[in-house]
């Protein structure tokens, strides 16, 4: 299995990302910047966490016009599956890639925790690994990671079953406690938790986020 990490400007969260693949896979990622034009032929995409452009304008509304990101809409179409964590998912969202927006926090504070995230799907790449309903605990970092939608697009979600993952408890304002949404078939994925920051047990014991890479490897291989 192949995997691409994009690179931006900002981002903190690549290089994690990268250890948790290789750990999964056994092979390590291509790291991609964000100004290339052109993707070799790969399995995945991750768009990872950070603070792409220092988050000025909007966060991932920079990221989002990068060069790249073309190419990453453009594989993502043809069934590439592409895994947007935190400020990746803030940069799908501005991309068009799904929908919704992600809003300042409730409370209008930076969210720092480990949280209690319940998985509602397990038949994606991504999910697999997982029981359907199974509770797990995946660390957050993020000012803006409101997940918000309107009624009729919330009911949409809901029927599609692209509601990949909820919270357990109130975190950040989130609509029905949305904590990551699938794309319309299932192989595109934008969260804002951090499973690379809770993939080997040096990290501070828990490795619930591990599974996420376990489950793309077993999927993809």
């Amino acid at each position: 299995m192949k995997a691409a990490v994009i690179v931006f400007p900002g981002s903190n969260c690549d290089r994690d990302v990268a250890v948790a693949l290789e750990a999964a896979t056994g092979a390590p990622p291509l790291m991609v910047w964000h100004r290339d034009t052109e993707l070799p032929a790969v399995d995945l995409i991750v768009l990872p966490g950070g603070f792409s452009y220092g988050d000025y304008l909007r966060c991932g509304a920079m990221a989002a016009h990068s060069p790249v990101m073309r190419e990453v809409k453009d594989r993502a179409a043809a069934g590439v599956p592409v895994l947007g964590i935190c400020n990746g998912f803030q940069m799908m969202i501005e991309a068009g890639m799904l929908p919704g927006a992600l809003l300042r926090n409730g409370g209008l504070r930076f969210v720092a925790r480990t949280v209690p995230v319940t998985v509602e799907h397990v038949d994606s790449p991504f999910t697999a690994a997982f029981a359907e309903g199974e509770e797990i605990r995946v660390p957050v970092a993020h000012h803006d990671g409101n997940y918000f939608v309107d009624d009729a697009t919330l009911e949409r979600l809901e029927g599609e079953g692209r509601i990949a993952l909820r919270y357990g408890e109130e975190v950040n304002g989130s609509t029905a406690r949305i904590a990551g949404i699938f794309g319309d078939t299932r192989r595109v994925l934008g969260l804002m938790p951090h499973p690379e920051r809770a993939a080997d047990p040096a990290q501070g014991g828990n490795i619930d986020g591990r599974r996420f890479f376990d489950s793309i490897a077993g999927a993809l291989a």
